[in-house]
């Protein structure tokens, strides 16, 4: 069996403390494969993941692990966001929030603080004029939810 979750995790934030990357993934299934993902404000270095996998080796060998699969790397760029660092990450950036009542909504992320967050929406609005006419025009509507509101929150990519 497979070293502890709580050793392994204790392992990789002694190694990651102080350098402003975070452990935003650490999975370990039946197999005994594990699967580390951590991100950083300024983007995941690829050398500072082969460190911290040679320091996992290191430290799987030194428990006498004698069978597992491991991979360390970035958090895809399409991955839900699960920390208030990436948030802050993508700042200023366009986001795909899909609400808890199953509608996605798309805008830019405008805001981010310890409970919450925002993000402009491009919404059709539709007014009567003076004639008693309907006008449909296009309007910015910022919609701010708490972290554990949404289902999910990622950045939208575009090409």
């Amino acid at each position: 069996m497979i070293t502890s979750q709580q050793d392994i995790r204790s392992c990789i934030e002694q190694f990651i403390h102080g350098t402003g990357y975070e452990l935003i993934t650490l999975d370990i299934h039946p197999d005994n494969s594990i699967l580390v993902e951590v991100d950083h404000l300024g983007g995941t270095d690829v050398d500072f993941c082969g460190g911290l996998n040679r320091r996992l080796v290191d430290f799987l060998e030194q428990q006498g692990e004698p069978d597992y699969a491991l991979e360390v790397g970035s958090v895809s760029l399409v991955a839900p966001f699960k920390t208030k660092m990436q948030f802050n990450k993508h700042l200023g950036h366009d986001v795909e929030v899909l609400q808890a009542d199953g509608r996605k909504l798309r805008g830019q992320l405008v805001s981010v603080d310890d409970d919450s967050f925002s993000v402009d929406v491009e919404e059709k609005v539709t007014e009567l004029t003076d004639a008693g006419k309907k006008k449909v025009r296009k309007q910015m509507v910022t919609h701010t939810w708490r972290y554990d509101e949404p289902k999910y929150v990622k950045y939208d990519l575009k090409f």
